[in-house]
């Protein structure tokens, strides 16, 4: 059998953390067997449904590297096709129309938990061929004995009463299709093997194998995947902080490093942590996905960003790095190599923003030193050490590392000190205070001409402090 899955999300916001991770699922699972992943945009609820949120998925889909084989279709333009669908239930008996107001279905559901009975629809139309004339919805006539049994990939079997469900509005009274009418002729049509979704669906299905049934057809295998979790038990909202994909891309989060995490929430292959892509494509098998919900955990992102950046291709990172940095009003081209600036201190940063903030000394002269730094470094006694170093690092033809290297060390030689003496007050000098790597490569990297400025201003700080 083909495989083919299908990721269907609502136009009505952006792409959020939960399906973007149900996309993730059912990508790998189409990509492992060599099947085909759909991109289908239910937009059928005319009101919510934008444009906006439309290209904000595909923007979050096309950032992760989730590509899709066929689509996007958009349910909007396959009314015609629902239509048909619906006069043919219709014709065959297994619909009907119905004119029941708002106020008895109101006070039938009333009655109903009064008695505390399972409210539904009591098929009071079933029998009445109401009048295509007047306003009615139309209900898919569900069948009345028997059950409904799926074997679900993550949940095992499952065995629903027919009695359980009610005969569910399939067209409404303006002519729009509903959800479980469109995605069941969606899902034959487009020949889906696996529905991949989240379990807030799992009530949906027995109802939507029951319509295809009703069509001639056997329905997909469906896998429902359990909801995300924030820290606090309660489902994933915006009260937990960023939920949308996009969101963890402006907070400075590589799409990597994001599906690596998003893989792991319910999902896991021995105590592997970190995943290529073509190692989760591998490994992953939608039948161990974990029943239970999982927890979405900040730091444990954090972390496995934190090892993405490491080790990423530097040239990657740097093309990521500079956007965060021209947030700060920095341009990179204006500077040392962002490649080298990437490697000198990835190891200091947990997101490309802090990465960012953490480098931007390298660009532009800081306003103020570290007070504490600059208190215990910029003393008095350090201005014979800054004066040398500063002679010394001027009159260097060969700005390279191993030259500014040894400039330095001759400096500690020249005034008979230990390292330590001129190393501290010339690194808060150049830096300000700021976390650097080595002082030879931080000195480097900072450019001959803004370490002289630097310096200079260091002097004028200790005269300042000394006149004080």
């Amino acid at each position: 059998m083909s495989i083919r899955t299908r990721f269907a999300p609502s136009p009505t916001g952006y792409l959020h953390i939960g399906g973007a991770r149900t996309a993730l699922f059912a990508w790998l699972y189409a990509r492992k067997h060599g099947g085909k992943f759909v991109l289908r945009i239910e937009d059928t609820d005319l009101e919510r449904s934008t444009e906006e949120s439309v290209n904000a998925i595909l923007e979050g889909m096309g950032w992760l590297g989730l590509d899709y084989d066929e689509g996007p279709f958009y349910q909007t333009h396959r009314f015609e096709r629902y239509e048909e669908v619906i006069q043919q239930l219709l014709n065959d008996g297994k619909a009907y129309r119905c004119n029941c107001s708002k106020e008895r279905i109101e006070k039938l559901r009333e009655e109903q938990m009064a008695t505390k009975e399972k409210p539904r629809y009591d098929g009071h139309c079933r029998d009445l061929n109401v009048s295509a004339d007047e306003p009615h919805v139309i209900r898919f006539a569900n069948p009345q004995d028997g059950e409904v049994v799926f074997d679900d990939l993550v949940r095992g079997s499952i065995t629903v009463q027919n009695k359980e469900l009610d005969d569910l509005i399939i067209k409404r009274t303006d002519g729009s299709p509903t959800y479980n009418l469109s995605v069941v002729v969606d899902d034959h049509d487009m020949q889906i093997s696996h529905v991949v979704r989240g379990d807030d669906h799992i009530n949906n299905t027995p109802r939507q194998i029951n319509i295809l049934n009703a069509m001639g057809h056997n329905a997909p295998t469906y896998a429902h995947v359990p909801m995300i979790l924030g820290e606090d038990g309660a489902r994933l909202s915006k009260r937990h902080g960023a939920t949308s994909v996009i969101e963890y891309r402006e907070m400075g989060y590589l799409p990597e490093a994001l599906i690596n995490y998003l893989v792991r929430l319910g999902w896991s292959s021995g105590d592997q942590e970190l995943f290529t892509l073509d190692e989760m494509i591998s490994l992953f098998d939608v039948v161990d996905v974990n029943k239970a919900p999982s927890s979405f955990n900040n730091e444990k992102l954090q972390w496995i960003n934190q090892q993405y950046l490491k080790e990423e291709d530097a040239s990657r990172v740097a093309q990521l790095l500079s956007v965060h940095l021209g947030n700060l009003d920095i341009d990179p081209s204006e500077g040392p190599s962002l490649e080298d600036v990437v490697i000198a201190q990835r190891e200091r940063a947990k997101t490309l923003i802090e990465l960012a903030e953490v480098s931007q000394f390298f660009y532009r002269d800081f306003t103020e030193f570290d007070e504490k730094m600059a208190k215990k470094q910029l003393r008095p006694v350090a201005t014979d050490i800054l004066k040398a170093a500063q002679s010394a690092l001027n009159n260097l033809d060969n700005w390279e590392i191993e030259a500014i290297h040894d400039v330095i060390h001759g400096v500690a030689e020249q005034l008979d000190v230990k390292m330590g003496k001129v190393g501290m007050p010339l690194r808060v000098a150049v830096t300000g205070g700021a976390p650097s790597p080595s002082l030879d490569l931080t000195v480097y990297l900072i450019g001959k001409d803004a370490c002289n400025r630097r310096i200079s201003k260091a002097l004028e700080y200790i005269e300042g402090r000394a006149e004080s």
